[in-house]
């Protein structure tokens, strides 16, 4: 296999907590290749979400090391954390966190105009119509569904072009149908842009559309799901 995009090795996170120290991820080695998709999955409270987030640089480890697309994330100030993200990644939550004052087209734009993009709102727009929105625009976020903010969210992860993309439970605060139309979009920004994508779900059928799922327990990952990366 060639060198991986994102790569952790022994990798942990404790946090203070009211009765001590509490061990959120527990020494994780992983590789993650160029163009797959990984399925993060595991119980409530397993630290998939963590796991991501120290993927992502917005959770610093507090030992071992991550490295993403040769940049070792683990000695990062916060400000080049900022801009290794706004040029390589996109992230989508399982709450939206659109901005309320801002049109969905504002919100997709303002990423790129942070990178200086001249054409941050014909990027937008076309992001948009990718994920059937260009009727909306120029509505605010209290204006539209669930499933159109996620649609927002997701047309401004991907607009930036990202080389990884990050889903934190992206279907779980829709209903059924609309989860699945959110996962054929993922998909396909997916396969459109090209990016390796890395997704934390308990939805079963949107894990067996990863290449790859790793199951995660108490902050380690299951011995059954160490498999490597593929090829």
């Amino acid at each position: 296999m060639a060198d991986p995009i994102l790569s952790l090795k022994d990798a942990r996170l404790s946090l203070d907590g009211n009765a001590g120290i509490v061990d959120i991820l527990r020494g994780i080695t992983l590789d993650v290749a160029a163009g797959e998709t990984l399925g993060l999955v595991g119980p409530s409270g397993s630290g998939k979400s963590s796991l991501l987030m120290l993927m992502g640089g917005l959770e610093r480890a507090t030992g071992g090391q991550i490295s993403a697309m040769g940049h070792d994330l683990t000695a990062m100030g916060e400000d080049a954390l900022a801009r290794f993200r706004r040029e390589h990644m996109g992230v989508v939550f399982q709450s939206f966190h659109l901005i309320p004052t801002m049109t969905a087209l504002e919100n997709v734009a303002t990423p790129l105009e942070l990178a200086g993009a001249a054409d941050a709102f014909q990027r937008a727009e076309a992001e948009l119509e990718q994920v059937g929105l260009a009727s909306r625009m120029n509505h605010y976020p209290s204006q539209m569904s669930g499933g159109e903010q996620q649609r927002v969210a997701l047309a401004r992860a991907a607009a930036p072009r990202p080389d990884i993309l990050l889903a934190d439970e992206p279907t779980g605060n829709l209903d059924g149908a609309t989860g699945r139309t959110i996962m054929d979009l993922l998909f396909d920004l997916r396969d459109r842009h090209g990016a390796t994508l890395i997704l934390v779900t308990h939805a079963p059928e949107l894990a067996e559309r990863c290449d790859r799922v790793v199951s995660l327990t108490d902050g380690r990952i299951d011995d059954g799901t160490r498999a490597e990366a593929a090829e």
